[in-house]
């Protein structure tokens, strides 16, 4: 998912960013609603956290911009520490999907995210991704390749999952450069970095890697253990 968080409290923001892009999503942040309403406008999202309390255009008056003005559907999940019936339907009048009074789990936050993301999008959430003996988890956002789990950035378990959608097919650079970053890179050391952090990471179990590089050409996935090449 890309999400967008709203959110005053520096601490509650970098607690929220930190969680959600360890789980692979692609996440931005504002500190107050004029930013939030810029950014909301200009690029595209998934769903949206939203604080009520912030400073400047409140979150109320935010969620009615996006939703009148901007004519904006993406769901968005309110987070407030005004729990009263009344703060509820407030919010829910403004346009919230979903309501969240502090303090939360960060693991709540999530599961709600996706919950909202799959109403919306009318379909269920993605099954897991499996290669081999590889596999990625669409709702946890862990990726495990012999039963151990991989730390790896975003961007390399994005990488990942996009060779996993396709075992077997040869993904030219372009391809995933695309896929990866939305766009081609200047030079493929971007790439061959990413490559070579997942390769690393596969590596570790025991020195096999169902990452293979076709010189000139690209990458793919194959199910089965392959020694690991130089990116």
């Amino acid at each position: 998912m890309r999400i967008l968080i709203i959110e005053d409290d520096s601490e509650i923001a970098a607690n929220l960013y930190d969680y959600l892009s360890e789980r692979g999503h692609q996440v931005d942040a504002a500190p107050n609603g004029l930013v939030g309403l810029h950014l909301a406008t200009a690029q595209p999202f998934d769903a949206l956290v939203l604080d009520i309390g912030l400073p400047g255009l409140d979150g109320l008056g935010l969620a009615q911009r996006l939703r009148r003005d901007a004519q904006l559907s993406l769901p968005i999940l309110m987070l407030t520490a005004r729990d009263t019936l009344a703060d509820k339907e407030a919010g829910f009048a403004a346009g919230a999907d979903d309501y969240l009074v502090k303090p939360f789990a960060l693991k709540e936050v999530e599961l709600r995210l996706l919950a909202l993301v799959k109403r919306a999008q009318g379909r269920v959430v993605p099954q897991r991704l499996r290669v081999g003996r590889l596999e990625h988890d669409p709702v946890s956002g862990e990726t495990h390749w012999q039963g151990v789990r991989l730390s790896l950035p975003p961007k390399g378990i994005r990488l990942l999952t996009v060779l996993m959608a396709q075992p077997g097919r040869l993904f030219s650079r372009a391809e995933l450069e695309n896929a990866v970053w939305g766009e081609t890179q200047p030079s493929s050391d971007a790439l061959r970095t990413q490559i070579a952090q997942v390769r690393r990471a596969l590596a570790a179990a025991d020195g096999s890697s169902p990452l293979v590089t076709v010189h000139g050409r690209g990458y793919k996935l194959v199910g089965g253990p392959h020694a690991p090449e130089t990116p």
